[in-house]
């Protein structure tokens, strides 16, 4: 019975130096987030519409790749199934 109070003594000090390291760990993240924020730099607007062109050039390159991918062996599904259906 004493060990188990023990125990449960040692694990409610813990609960209790967990919550008061709380605040400490607030102002050590917001103090992080403040430094790496600090670090962080705005694209120019040349920049940003140099990278959105690239996006929709990338984005209608894949499109018309996967089109013509789908094409090709869709038809080649396709003449199989025929072919099979006839023999």
């Amino acid at each position: 019975m004493a060990k188990t109070e023990a125990v449960a003594t040692r694990s409610d000090n813990a609960l209790v130096e967990q919550v008061k390291s709380w605040p400490d760990k607030i102002r050590d993240f917001y103090h992080d987030v403040r430094t790496e924020m600090k670090k962080v730099t705005t694209p120019s607007l040349k920049e940003v519409r140099a990278t959105t062109a690239v996006v929709i050039i990338t984005v209608f390159l894949f499109a018309a790749y996967f089109w013509a991918v789908d094409l090709i062996l869709g038809s080649g599904v396709d003449r199989m199934f025929r072919y099979f259906a006839k023999h």
